[in-house]
């Protein structure tokens, strides 16, 4: 198990280090070689984007519903590391808008356009700004800062799954978006009923001691 924890370790290092990397070199692709950044390459990186951000969602409650699993619970370690990854993909795309046209782009999001329906603008735009609040608070002194409110922000990770894959999932169709969210639903729902059913017994516990 020394070994298996030193390997999520170090992959968690590593997961966040290509997140820097990411939002350093992606942005000035993305502006300066629009070229390469067609077709794709694009549908490629929002998968592996949704991919990373299914794991953080899935991990939590398959640890809770599966407790006494001594190879799960560790992978929740991973979490940061893959949800920082899923953000700086999306936030990537964001600062290469700023660099081309940041004035435009900023009062853009003012307007009523900005947040309407119409193509469904408005699932895109909150799973954005989800993921630049998520990858801002993301580290530890946001978490001393923030105290209890630190738990409730990052809880803006079901509004960035839902944000985008729906809004995915409308514009383009793909029954996997919808299984993964399906999933990821019910096996939330499946932890928060054992997580309750655990409690409960220690109260009753509790009560007869």
């Amino acid at each position: 198990m020394k070994i298996y924890f030193k390997i999520i370790k170090y992959l968690q290092e590593i997961l966040l280090v290509v997140s820097i990397g990411v939002m350093i070199f992606l942005p000035l692709l993305i502006t300066f070689r629009p070229d390469i950044m067609k077709g794709d390459v694009t549908t490629k990186l929002y998968s592996i984007s949704h991919i990373f951000l299914i794991f953080v969602m899935i991990i939590r409650p398959l640890a809770d519903i599966f407790i006494k699993s001594k190879w799960i619970r560790p992978l929740v370690i991973l979490r940061k590391g893959a949800g920082v990854l899923s953000a700086s993909i999306i936030i990537s795309f964001i600062l290469s808008k700023l660099m081309i046209n940041p004035s435009g782009y900023i009062s853009s999001i003012g307007t009523l356009k900005y947040w309407s329906m119409v193509n469904y603008a408005v699932l895109a735009h909150v799973a954005d700004i989800s993921a630049i609040i998520l990858i801002i608070t993301s580290n530890n002194f946001s978490k001393r800062i923030l105290g209890e409110w630190w738990k409730k922000i990052q809880q803006l990770s079901y509004v960035y799954l839902y944000g985008s894959v729906l809004y995915l999932y409308f514009s383009y169709g793909g029954d996997g978006l919808l299984i993964s969210l399906i999933v990821v639903t019910s096996l939330t729902y499946i932890a928060f009923i054992k997580n309750r059913e655990r409690v409960y017994k220690e109260l009753l516990i509790q009560k007869t001691i």
